[in-house]
Formats: C-alpha cells, sequence, structure tokens
C-alpha cells in the first residue's frame, strides 16, 4: 500500500528482455539506500517488487500483462520515473490509499500552463470516469492528486509548482500516456450499486 506522495525520482539505467517481460534496472540512490530484495516499489504508480539490488540501483521484472496495460512498456532507457517506497505502520499518509495496482491509461488531452502552475485534462475511459468524483482523489503515474473537474471521459487536476518539478508530470506533454489508478472507496461504491441490479 502507498499514499502517492513520490519521495524522488529514478531513471531507467537499462531494460534487459527476459522471457515474455523485462528486468527493469532504476538506478536512484536515496530509494536504493533503505531498500531490499522482495520490498514493494510504486514505479510510476505500478506495485513492482525488488527483484535485485546494486550499489545504487533496483532490479524489477515486469510481465507482458504489466507492459501492456501500464506506460511502463513505454519507457527507454533514461526515462525518468516516479518512485515510493511502500508505507510501514505508522507513517503518516499524505496523500491517499493507493494500491499500486494501475486501473488503465490516461491520455494528456490539453494543457492550461499559467506560467509555474497548470491545469492538467486528461481523457480516460468512461468506465474509470464513473469512479471519479470532484474533490475525490486519483493517482495519476502514482502521484495522488485531488480531481478538479470530472465528465463522462474527461478530468482534470491542478498541479502545483513543487508537483510539477519534482514528479514526471512536469514533463509530461499533450498525447502521452499516465497510468490511472482510481480511489479505491469508488471502486466499492460502484460494486454495491451494481449488486443491486442482481438478479
Amino acid at each position: 500500500m502507498f499514499s502517492g506522495i513520490v519521495e524522488a525520482l529514478g531513471h531507467v539505467a537499462q531494460l534487459i528482455p527476459e522471457g515474455p517481460g523485462v528486468r527493469l534496472v532504476v538506478e536512484e540512490p536515496l530509494i536504493r539506500s533503505t531498500t531490499n530484495v522482495a520490498d514493494s516499489v510504486s514505479v510510476n504508480g505500478c506495485c513492482l517488487t525488488v527483484v535485485e539490488v546494486g550499489h545504487v540501483t533496483m532490479t524489477f521484472q515486469a510481465g507482458p500483462e504489466t507492459l501492456t496495460r501500464t506506460n511502463l512498456g513505454k519507457l527507454e532507457e533514461g526515462s525518468p520515473v516516479n518512485l515510493e517506497r511502500a508505507l510501514t505502520l505508522g507513517d503518516r499518509l499524505g496523500g491517499h490509499f493507493v494500491s499500486g495496482h494501475i486501473d488503465g491509461l490516461a491520455e494528456l488531452d490539453d494543457i492550461k500552463d499559467y506560467g509555474d502552475w497548470a491545469d492538467y485534462w486528461f481523457k480516460v475511459p468512461q468506465e474509470l470516469a464513473a469512479q471519479m468524483a470532484s474533490k475525490g482523489s486519483v493517482a495519476v503515474d502514482g502521484v495522488s492528486l485531488t480531481l478538479v473537474n470530472c465528465t463522462k471521459d474527461h478530468f482534470s487536476v491542478a498541479l502545483i509548482p513543487y508537483t510539477l518539478r519534482v514528479t514526471t508530470l512536469g514533463i509530461r506533454k499533450k498525447g502521452d500516456f499516465v497510468n490511472i489508478e482510481t480511489d479505491i472507496l469508488s471502486k466499492y461504491v460502484q460494486r454495491f450499486i451494481e449488486s443491486k441490479e442482481w438478479d
């Protein structure tokens, strides 16, 4: 479980083909210094298991399902990635509960630039839009954000200069795809409503 508060920006040091998937080697000394094999780390919002550690690197294995359904399949050597270690009991929860299980991809459709600030509009499948509400929470590439506007196939978020500076969102361009995880509470509400129609 994560909070959606990005701890550091790492970068992809290597992508090594392995069976139907890849070994993803990420360099980031701060996170690596307190990370061990078998730990869970959020990489662009995807919960991955550390399978090997180096001096300043962590290695993960990503299978075809992960590579197809998330933007990890679009990574290249040198690509920046958002990193967050799993929560421990007693940690402060500055964002919201994030499982690290990606629900789908959204396309950055529009950027309203206000100097160091920005509003981002994302196009999202309607089944995910149904789980979003204004002032609710969403994780975008693992970043916990507050939803501003929500339509049947779009949502917007307001980004402060700090978020744009310390996460991958600051370098995203129109047409880029981001990982989306909707608020876990919205999934249960939707499921409860659907169950009322069961025979």
